[in-house]
């Protein structure tokens, strides 16, 4: 019964490493997020939602690639 409980856990621990990996670099550095203006700036244009949802894909495939160790090859 344990063994069945646990047979999926193998396969997404990666997958949720990245993910907590990305919550924090998200949060730490406002991505994805729209930009607020500030007094005395006028802000660009907001960014459309499906470009912060490629931003958010794009950096969950870089937090995966560094948790499976593939980050530094080029």
């Amino acid at each position: 019964m344990d063994s069945l409980a646990n047979a999926g856990l193998g396969a997404r621990r990666n997958e949720d490493i990245a993910l907590d990996l990305l919550k924090f670099v998200a949060s730490v550095t406002n991505t994805g997020r729209p930009t607020a203006p500030s007094t005395g700036f006028t802000a660009s244009a907001a960014p459309k939602p499906e470009e912060h949802v490629t931003e958010l894909l794009a950096l969950y495939g870089r937090c995966l690639k560094a948790v499976e160790g593939k980050g530094a090859e080029k």
